[in-house]
């Protein structure tokens, strides 16, 4: 009887170090501040996007201030910005971006590749709340600078 009390216990230890190995192969989450000490390291980091700065072959989405005070950056490059629908909705919304932090010229970033390493936690209707990707649709475009006029905010959202 003793012996399968102690096989029970040994089994259920087992099990319970087994469930929290699985909850470790999740990415930490951490706020953009503490970005800079998780080079190298796969992360969810999570902020509100203070900026998002469009270009013909990058996309910058800056964390909890614009650039350069902005202590993280997600960075889609061209060739993955299809994947995602009208990312200046992003902007002023709390979002979870999953990926490995890299350092680029002393600054943190995650390249995003994938829609799903976006998360809106909350911001989104629950129908589409899974990524970044479900913006709804956006509103009618601003009215652009005339032609020939340097308006250097024009990409900035």
């Amino acid at each position: 009887m003793m012996k399968r009390l102690m096989l029970a216990i040994w089994l259920c230890a087992g099990f319970a170090g087994l469930a929290a190995a699985e909850g470790t192969n999740l990415p930490v989450k951490i706020g953009a501040a503490e970005a800079d000490q998780h080079y190298d390291q796969l992360m969810t980091v999570t902020g509100t996007v203070a900026q998002v700065t469009l270009r013909p072959t990058i996309v910058f989405i800056n964390l909890d201030h614009p650039y350069p005070d902005s202590p993280f950056a997600a960075i889609i490059h061209s060739k993955d910005t299809n994947q995602f629908t009208n990312l200046k909705l992003l902007r002023g919304r709390s979002v979870e971006i999953t990926g490995k932090i890299q350092n680029y010229h002393d600054r943190a970033e995650i390249v995003v590749e994938k829609a799903a390493q976006i998360l809106v936690p909350g911001g989104w209707p629950a129908a589409t709340n899974s990524t970044a990707a479900s913006v709804p649709p956006a509103a009618p475009p601003a009215a652009q600078p005339a032609k020939g006029t340097n308006d250097l905010t024009n990409g900035v959202m």
